[in-house]
């Protein structure tokens, strides 16, 4: 059995790490950590949990967990972890870091777009960035993992395969993406209030949002060269998902056989990213609980463009399901073990 530990084990990922871990056949809980809340009853905080789990939280003693577990998730704000990791601790036991701290390889550029020094820049060359679609081999033997955040992750697999065609124009790239509001976290905050997120519709973080160099990052190295895209995240008032429309300048006149034939070649072997059939678009609902990635493309002829699309659940695929994903792939496991939950339909 593989032994787990969760750092912030009691955030809105955190506690999807624990549902998803207690429905591991190879995988045990053995350090729930959470700052606020040591030594209270877990099943306390998360009601859903009452006869499952009996334990009690923890600190966030990561050299301590280290010596229990095989493997520790950090499920926690930036600068934490990467304030923690040190080759001892990598020594004893594997990382993946739900956070941003090793995302960004630039440690100027992750200052620039965090407002926060990184500590520990000599792991970032090291740090493999966690999404399977595209780094699996990397993955498997890495210590240190990189896990996506939840606009790159259905960023990118709306648009890589086309990125990786000479079909459209790589710098013309628009993403309009949609959150629900626990991918703000489960911080108590004045703008994330049911008053204030109820029945409205907005964009934020426009033209600064974090999640932009990650996105550019990885689509230049799909694409071969740099790459500047236009970003812009909604929050909607729902709990779970997340939604992407990307749209770019077609550079030919390709056919939608074309185009569906990249999208198949590229998912063909993906056990979490479904190609949706022609005229069908994704739908957050669809993929709700689930580590699913669904996506598709429509060409718009009259104005040569082509939309891109894609949903994922923002705490499953987007967060903590595609850590579960890489630790399955670190142990050699079947990568979707733990993961095949059917979506929730309502």
């Amino acid at each position: 059995m593989i032994k787990a530990g969760i750092i912030g084990s009691t955030g809105y990922a955190g506690a999807e790490l624990v549902r998803l871990l207690l429905n591991h056949r190879e995988a045990e809980i053995v350090w729930y950590g959470s700052r606020s809340y040591v030594d209270q009853q877990y099943a306390g905080i998360y009601g859903n949990f009452f006869d499952l789990v009996n334990s009690r939280c923890l600190d966030d003693d990561m050299e301590s967990l280290a010596e229990r577990a095989d493997v520790i998730f950090t499920a926690t704000p930036q600068g934490f972890c990467s304030s923690k990791i040190s080759e001892n601790l990598l020594k004893k036991t594997r990382v993946i870091d739900l956070s941003a701290d090793y995302r960004i390889k630039d440690p100027e550029r992750y200052e620039q777009w965090y407002g926060i020094h990184h500590p520990t820049p000599e792991f970032l060359g090291e740090a493999v960035y966690g999404l399977p679609e595209l780094k699996r081999a990397a993955v498997a033997g890495a210590r240190l993992v990189a896990n996506p955040g939840c606009f790159p992750t259905c960023s990118l697999l709306a648009i890589m395969p086309m990125m990786k065609s000479s079909f459209i124009d790589r710098q013309s790239v628009i993403i309009d993406a949609k959150s629900g509001v626990t991918g703000a976290g489960r911080g108590a905050k004045v703008q994330n209030l049911y008053c204030e997120v109820n029945e409205t519709v907005k964009a934020y973080g426009v033209t600064v949002h974090r999640h932009t160099p990650e996105i550019e990052d990885y689509l230049s190295e799909a694409a071969g060269e740099a790459v500047t895209v236009q970003f812009t995240p909604h929050l909607v008032p729902m709990n779970r998902g997340i939604l992407v429309t990307a749209y770019a300048n077609l550079t030919a006149d390709v056919s939608d056989e074309e185009v569906r034939s990249l999208y198949e070649k590229a998912y063909e072997d993906e056990a979490f990213v479904r190609v949706l059939p022609e005229g069908r678009v994704p739908e957050t609902r669809w993929v709700r609980g689930s580590n699913y990635a669904d996506v598709n493309f429509m060409i718009d002829h009259r104005t040569r463009r082509i939309i891109m699309m894609g949903a994922i659940d923002n705490i499953g695929k987007g967060a903590a399901g595609q850590a579960v994903q890489n630790m399955n792939i670190m142990f050699g496991l079947d990568e979707r073990e733990g993961l095949m939950t059917v979506p929730m339909s309502v």
